[in-house]
């Protein structure tokens, strides 16, 4: 006699369970999506309309789904926006939006619809979970109506959150985050009244999850990983690449380093926007990623973790950083500083004139050590050492102190600080430090062609980043990306 379905499911389950509890790693997926978009209208679709436009998306995301599942992944997770897109007003997305319930509520869509119905988004995330024992990450809308005894109840009614959402293996709903920090053009969506740190336990370590924009600031994105000590962090993301510090693969890999966590960051894919760059991340560095501005098409990452980073022998050391530069006397004058705009942010620059040599640039507070010496200096290519002490104040406010070496647009010094993605000058060595006054830096090294260089550097206790051998790509920049979250 077979066993019935129900049963059949719960038994794989337990498998899945028992396998993973037995083992100190688990198998990572995300996926970049390449996300069909919905026509640009001031005025609401029909829900039906709507969710024929998000199924689409969904039939990409559950083929994707199937594969990192049939490849041994127990989570994968998915983009922002990926469902159902941008580029809407307050009024044309209500369509899109489902009630999402708080998930004490112990429910799983695929086997109980219409609890909560409708959520025909839900009930199929649900299923995909479900039907292929994964965890699957998704982000999606939010509504709840309020009312006028609620003082700050929008005038329609209702609030809409930008929703990340976690099915488990049997498809239940484990958790609900409603992004914090907005964007300055998800004029779509509310805030959240409080932030919210949202975390869930698994059989392979403690996770969190925050979504995009939140990455810049304390709250949630630091109080996930220093507070409540998860070990992997769940990244639904539409980034946007800003050379030289902020493309998603450089970051998002840095602040795995910087935070000492696990970082599974899925990003969308439409490359007229800038938008590319997913990876699965680890304390020392990539395990894969993928960057493509050539391409308009998604990409499954798969690789396998340490469940708990922190335990692992080859987690970093705790990083004093600015012991190194604080103990050391300033490298050589300069008598030629000089100012750059990086993204809006005024640097003070100085020019790498030898093949070799020691330098310091301050700015404030902030002086930046940097050795180094090149394998060849390409005459066509100028180099420079840049700090930067202060308040950046145009997507958002959040106060920087960068250490920074970094190739320039041209031989023209005007040029530095411009988006630069290639690049011809080997250096066989560097070491950059700087006097910073955050313990929360973000090591970078960005190789030409806009190349990670896992394995290739180090940061030493002392606040030292140093290259472990010698580059095998020429540099790009090589950058410490200090937040000083009690400063904004």
């Amino acid at each position: 006699m077979l066993p019935s379905q129900p049963l059949l499911h719960a038994v794989v389950f337990a498998v899945a369970v028992l396998r993973a509890l037995a083992s100190d790693t688990f198998i990572a997926a995300v996926y970049e999506h390449a996300v069909i978009l919905p026509d640009v209208t001031d005025k609401p679709v029909s829900p039906d309309d709507a969710l024929a436009l998000m199924n689409k998306n969904m039939d990409v995301l559950e083929g994707a789904i199937k594969e990192a599942a049939q490849q041994g992944a127990h989570i994968i997770v998915t983009p922002e926006d990926g469902i159902y897109g941008w580029r809407f007003t307050r009024e044309a997305i209500y369509p899109y939006l489902e009630d999402i319930p708080d998930p004490t509520v112990n429910w799983i869509p695929c086997i109980d619809p219409t609890r909560f119905a409708p959520a025909p988004v839900q009930e199929r995330l649900s299923c995909m979970a479900r039907n292929n024992s994964i965890y699957v990450v998704a982000n999606i809308g939010d509504k709840k109506p309020c009312n006028s005894s609620d003082p700050s109840c929008p005038s329609d009614g209702r609030y809409q959150y930008n929703t990340d959402v976690v099915f488990d293996p049997e498809g239940k709903l484990v958790a609900r985050y409603h992004k914090y920090n907005l964007f300055m053009v998800e004029t779509q969506f509310n805030y959240p009244k409080e932030p919210e740190a949202i975390t869930f336990e698994t059989p392979f370590g403690k996770f969190g999850i925050f979504t995009c924009f939140d990455i810049l600031f304390r709250e949630p994105a630091v109080v996930l990983v220093s507070e409540l000590q998860v070990d992997t962090v769940l990244f639904p993301t539409a980034w946007m690449n800003v050379l030289p510090f902020l493309t998603a693969v450089e970051f998002h890999s840095a602040w795995a380093m910087g935070m000492g966590v696990n970082f599974l960051a899925a990003n969308t894919h439409r490359t007229s926007m800038s938008m590319t760059g997913s990876g699965i991340y680890a304390p020392d560095g990539a395990r894969t990623y993928y960057y493509n501005m050539k391409m308009e098409e998604g990409r499954l990452l798969i690789a396998e973790l340490e469940s708990h980073p922190r335990l692992s022998p080859a987690s970093p050391p705790a990083v004093n950083w600015s012991s190194y530069a604080s103990s050391v006397e300033r490298f050589s004058p300069n008598d030629h500083d000089f100012r750059g705009l990086v993204f809006h942010d005024w640097f003070t620059f100085t020019e790498l004139t030898k093949p070799e040599g020691n330098f310091t640039v301050c700015q404030k507070d902030l002086c930046c050590h940097l050795s180094y010496k090149m394998a060849g200096k390409q005459e066509d290519e100028v180099y420079v050492l840049g700090a930067f002490d202060g308040l950046h104040v145009v997507e958002g406010q959040y106060y920087l102190q960068i250490c920074t070496l970094l190739k320039c647009k041209s031989t023209d010094l005007k040029t530095c600080g411009q988006p630069v993605e290639t690049a011809q000058t080997q250096f066989e060595m560097f070491s950059l430090s700087g006097t910073f006054g955050t313990n929360y830096v973000f090591p970078e090294v960005l190789y030409s062609g806009v190349q990670l260089a896992p394995g290739e550097f180090e940061v030493l206790s002392d606040g030292r980043l140093m290259s472990k051998t010698r580059p095998t790509k020429p540099v790009v920049t090589v950058t410490l990306f200090g937040r000083w979250y009690e400063k904004d």
